[in-house]
Parts: structure tokens; C-alpha cells; sequence
């Protein structure tokens, strides 16, 4: 039998390599709308990478970005922009100084705010979200999106990683939105069957 991964080793040793600390979970000012900070572990994040999804020449908003951690390592990893839109000030401070001594923080921004707030630029075509809000949330993120794309065409996809049974059956009733694929992480967390990054197109 094979033996299990330690993923709190991983995700300190990819901490050491950004030069970032984005551990912990921060639940301080969650609510039944806006969830918890859980950063996602490096070796699910290191499948999107090479999905081959995501270039240099894409810009992806991470809705809830807590510390930064996606943004750092996928900026690292695939040359792309990352912006990381969190609305927890001390967690966005995190961020903020994570990015001083990222290897990758040139390529990343952080802004302070709600998500529904969030001006979508036609820069933006990519989008990677981990449960961090209620469905009714996502729907008013989801129509900004959309709207962005009516105004200036682009291959808009959405990544959603372990997502809730009411988020996929949200996604279900939206037509604008094709589902592509499951980036299948079972194996790193055996025995848990939402363990996938769901790979979403928007239609416009």
C-alpha cells in the first residue's frame, strides 16, 4: 500500500518556495453568505496548472483569494495575471504583504472588496473559485461575468474546485454555462467524492 500523503508538509514546503504563509483557516468575520478562508492545497492547485487551461496570456480573478495562495502559485507556475478579490481586510493585509516577497508578485494584484462589486475587465478570462460565498452571491458574480463577455467577446472559463451540490446544481440551470470537464484530485484525498475541479465554459 502505498503511503499517504502529508499535505500540511506540501503546502509548508511550497509556502518556503513562494516565500509566502498562507496556512490556516480563518473563519473570523464568516457568515451564512460569505464562508470561511481555507486555503486550497498546492497539489490540487498544481492539476490546474498543468491543465494546460490557463497561459501567460490569461488573467485569472481569484473570487475569495484569503492570503493569496492561489495567485502566488499559479502565477509562479503558468506566467498568467492573477487578481485576488477578498473582502476580509485582515486577510487581504496577508495578502498584501505575501506579495512583497513572492518570486511572482509582480504578476499578481489584490483588491479589498465584495465580489459582486468587482469590475470585471475585458482583460479577465479566466475565474477560480472555492465555495467562498452563497449561491446567490455566485449568481450575481456569475451575471457580471457574463455581462463582461457580451461587451467584449472572449473564451471565459471558470474553475471550480470542491464544489457544493447547490453550487453544480446552480451551474445546471444557468444556459450561458458548458460543462467541460473534472480535473479528478481523488487520489490525493482518497475516499472523498467531491475531490475535483470542475471546468466550466461561459456562453454569451
Amino acid at each position: 500500500m502505498a503511503e499517504e500523503v502529508n499535505m500540511d508538509d506540501i503546502n509548508q514546503v511550497w509556502d518556503r518556495i513562494l516565500h509566502i504563509k498562507t496556512t490556516g483557516r480563518d473563519d473570523s468575520i464568516s457568515d451564512f453568505t460569505r464562508y470561511p478562508y481555507e486555503p486550497t492545497d498546492y497539489p490540487v492547485l498544481a492539476r490546474l496548472c498543468e491543465s494546460g487551461y490557463i497561459g501567460k496570456n490569461n488573467t485569472l480573478v481569484d473570487y475569495g483569494c484569503g492570503k493569496g495562495r492561489v495567485d502566488f502559485f499559479v502565477a509562479f507556475h503558468t506566467k498568467c495575471h492573477a487578481i485576488g478579490i477578498e473582502y476580509n481586510p485582515r486577510l487581504y493585509e496577508r495578502a498584501l504583504q505575501n506579495r512583497k516577497q513572492a518570486p511572482s508578485g509582480n504578476r499578481t494584484e489584490f483588491i479589498l472588496g465584495d465580489a459582486v462589486d468587482f469590475l470585471v475587465t475585458p482583460a479577465v478570462d479566466r475565474a477560480f473559485f472555492f465555495n467562498p460565498f452563497c449561491t446567490d452571491i455566485l449568481c450575481q458574480v456569475l451575471d457580471n461575468l457574463r455581462e463582461s463577455c457580451k461587451i467584449s467577446p472572449r473564451n471565459m472559463l471558470l474553475f471550480f474546485y470542491y464544489p457544493s451540490a447547490s453550487y453544480v446544481e446552480m451551474l445546471k440551470m444557468r444556459e450561458e454555462i458548458e460543462f467541460l470537464e473534472e480535473i479528478d484530485c481523488s487520489d490525493l484525498f482518497p475516499h472523498n467524492g467531491r475531490e475535483y475541479i470542475l471546468v466550466v465554459k461561459m456562453h454569451v
